[in-house]
């Protein structure tokens, strides 16, 4: 419940709601303190005489749009950047992708999602054809034998998650945590592995390895649903339990007891996080762990298989719809012909005037102020969240132009020329969509404050200003139905799914292709601007399913379902959503009943089968040495969130976590000379951050860990190495070469 006015609070949740079953952590209990006015932006902002004055909303976005105009005619439309982030609605990141490569023409977008699950994307992708976080419900979690939980602390990071892994444990099921730090997770597993940081890809590759000798592969899983694994048995088979405990740590019995715990039920999943994910190896590190599953028949079955924890509010439909740096909407290839045509005409342009791919997040941030002399940027901060931020802040500073889109003024928002006040998640109607794949609608509840105004809204005016009079609207139901035609027939198909349904059903799961039915199942509740597709120039209407190349055909939106493991019009039959877990619809209503089970008939590769990967083992990006001795890693606490540049603005959660600090074993300690509290000193190739010490023995003695929420001497990202993965370009977030100095007791 949202109170509005002063002392607005969230006092309780829907409790049908399956993900989070109505619970809120203490971030979400008190995400309604930034409603307030008090600690949030009012008005726009314009940078004057060096420093940050109010302004009018036509005059901020004259000036956006002038300055924006004006590089692309004196540089070119790729000296343009759009930065956006993975907590905007589906609707916000399909129109930002939408207005870069419309309106500006820049090939140059991506997100801060690129930080976040971009491994996990990339490798489950190539192993299954598809990416989706979890390819079943939460709720089939505590009805399997064993989870493998590879890097992730979401007891501190999803505490309403945690639950249905306390509930795995009380029906018998077990729970294995991987992650160098004992943490509150790891407590309540019944077998912790704390590998050395960098090293998860050499565990799941030991783990193999013994699947292999001691006989306990599905050889008929492997034979008739897989390809490839003759290369990946040879590639497990160097990696002997000896030789992998020499490289992680973990013990020969551990490494033994962990294949008995996870081969012994008959259904087990792996799940990662940003532990193995967030590496310069992080695709190969998640393709181990796949392969773990697919050798053991772990994959593609009831209750079982890999799925990938996401770390941002709209994770998930963050990366389906356009703001990725190679992506179109419904999680197509940019490089596709078929899918520019396709995107194309529901846009209303020529294919061959979309931008090709960009660069990647970081490499977009590295090149601010030499090849991208103008950025707009949407719902992130990177200026605390990127790798290597000293640097990523310098380059920020030396741009022509920054425009920061937000709800509060983040230290990123502070360095920019223009600033815009933007509504946030109980001021605006939108979808986003879990780690499930599940697409929710979340409703308006409170109105903003005078002066706040929609992306939405931003994107509509700054489009009109430089020349799209039509094709954004401010609507967001009118935007999902552009989104929805956008989407149909690709791997992230919402064209089947309505507001409408999302509120009777409370939420679809993906891949839901829409049926000739849809329409008048779901009443015209859109309207019937929102039923016609765009075409001709900038936003001239058409036909609904009628793209460049003609009428979709059903059996073409069938296919998309079969690809993702439903097989035709069995879909779309009533028993169909029985044996998927979702409500009968009413009799007749031949509508499709989404996807919250993937694969279980087969993969969506073109032959149905899943693919092993074979990888090896290699060091990370930086080993220490004699100079920088010890590993850092990074991560987060429970009562900060990302760059804490919301949750720093709440005194209950500052209360609990008030600044960084470096937690050290009680060994290094000893050995540097430093007492509980001491400033210390944690220095990087790139940098220095100063935080008080935290000695605890949950954490190796090799090995130091920082938080990552907070700006300043204590930023943890001014550390850390943005070595890339060469498939997903993710930074190399979790392991960096340190030394940490002592400089004696806080003041």
């Amino acid at each position: 419940m949202i109170r509005p006015g002063t002392g607005v609070s969230c006092a309780s949740c829907d409790r049908t709601t399956v993900t989070n079953r109505g619970a809120l952590c203490g971030k979400g209990r008190t995400a309604a303190q930034v409603l307030s006015p008090a600690v949030r932006l009012t008005t726009p902002l314009v940078r004057s005489g060096g420093r940050l004055v109010e302004a009018g909303w036509g005059e901020a976005l004259d000036l956006i749009a002038d300055r924006l105009g004006r590089t692309r005619r004196e540089h070119g439309a790729d000296a343009l950047g759009v930065f956006g982030g993975g907590g905007l609605t589906n609707e916000k990141a399909y129109a930002l992708g939408k207005f870069a490569r419309v309106v500006l023409g820049t090939s140059q977008i991506d997100y801060n999602g690129r930080f976040c699950m971009s491994s996990a994307a990339a490798a489950g992708t190539r192993a299954f054809g598809l990416d989706r976080g979890l390819p079943f419900p939460l709720e089939d979690v505590p009805r399997t034998g064993c989870v493998i939980l590879v890097g992730s602390n979401l007891a501190e990071t999803m505490p309403p998650s945690l639950r249905f892994f306390t509930e795995l444990r009380e029906n018998g099921g077990t729970l294995i945590v991987v992650d160098p730090r004992r943490t509150r997770t790891a407590e309540q597993a019944d077998l912790h592995l704390a590998p050395r940081p960098g090293t998860d890809l050499a565990l799941a590759l030991g783990l193999l390895h013994l699947v292999v000798a001691e006989g306990r592969t599905d050889e008929r899983f492997v034979r008739e649903r897989t390809t490839g694994w003759e290369g990946a048995r040879a590639a497990a088979m160097a990696h002997w339990p000896e030789y992998v405990e020499r490289i992680t740590g973990v013990s020969v019995p551990e490494l033994r007891q962990a294949v008995r715990m996870f081969c012994e039920p008959e259904s087990a999943m792996v799940l990662t996080a940003r532990g193995p994910e967030q590496q310069a190896k992080g695709t190969d590190t998640v393709g181990a762990w796949i392969n773990l599953c697919l050798a053991t028949g772990r994959a593609g079955r009831p209750l079982s298989g890999y799925g990938c924890l996401t770390g941002q509010g709209n994770g998930q439909g963050g990366r389906e719809h356009g703001q990725k740096a190679d992506q179109l909407p419904g999680y197509r290839k940019l490089d596709d012909p078929v899918a520019r045509r396709h995107v194309a005409g529901v846009w209303g342009v020529d294919p061959d005037s979309l931008p090709g791919p960009g660069r990647s997040a970081y490499e977009l941030l590295d090149a601010l102020g030499t090849d991208i002399r103008a950025l707009l940027l949407m719902g992130s901060n990177p200026v605390v969240s990127a790798p290597h931020a000293a640097h990523v802040e310098e380059r920020l500073r030396s741009l022509d132009f920054l425009a920061v889109a937000d709800v509060v003024l983040s230290e990123t928002a502070e360095l920019a020329d223009v600033v815009l006040p933007v509504t946030q998640w109980a001021e605006e109607t939108g979808t986003t969509t879990s780690l499930e794949g599940r697409v929710l609608l979340r409703r308006r509840a409170v109105a903003p404050p005078p002066g706040v105004r929609s992306d939405l809204f931003v994107l509509h005016e700054l489009a009109g200003r430089l020349g799209v009079e039509k094709g954004f609207p401010t609507d967001a139901e009118e935007v999902f139905g552009e989104l929805r035609r956008a989407s149909a027939g690709g791997p992230a198909d919402y064209s089947g799914i309505t507001y409408r349904r999302l509120v009777e059903e409370n939420g679809v799961f993906w891949p839901c292709p829409e049926t000739p039915e849809v329409h008048e199942v779901s009443g015209g509740h859109e309207g019937p601007e929102a039923r016609e597709a765009p075409t001709g120039q900038a936003g001239l209407r058409g036909p609904v399913d009628e793209g460049p190349e003609g009428p979709e055909a059903p059996e073409a939106r069938e296919a998309s379902a079969g690809r993702a493991g439903l097989t035709g019009p069995e879909g779309y039959r009533p028993e169909a959503r029985e044996a998927q877990g979702v409500p009968a619809r009413p009799a007749g209503a031949a509508v499709h009943p989404g996807t919250p089970r993937l694969f279980l008939e087969r993969f969506a590769t073109p032959d149905g089968r899943a693919r092993f990967v074979a990888v090896a083992h290699r060091a990370a990006a930086e080993e220490p040495d004699g100079a920088y001795p010890l590993l850092l890693t990074t991560g987060r606490v429970v009562a900060q969130y990302q760059s804490g540049a919301q949750t720093r603005r709440v005194a209950e959660l500052n209360a609990a976590a008030p600044g960084p600090f470096v937690e050290l074993h009680p060994r290094l300690a000893a050995r540097l000379g430093a007492a509980e509290g001491d400033r210390l000193a944690v220095v990087s190739r790139r940098g220095r951050a100063v935080a008080p010490a935290r000695i605890t023995t949950a954490i190796r003695p090799d090995t130091v860990f920082m938080p990552f929420h907070w700006p300043g001497e204590g930023r943890a990202n001014t550390l850390t190495n943005p070595a890339l993965d060469p498939t997903s370009r993710m930074p190399e977030f979790k392991s960096c070469a340190v030394r940490v100095e002592v400089l004696g007791p806080e003041e």
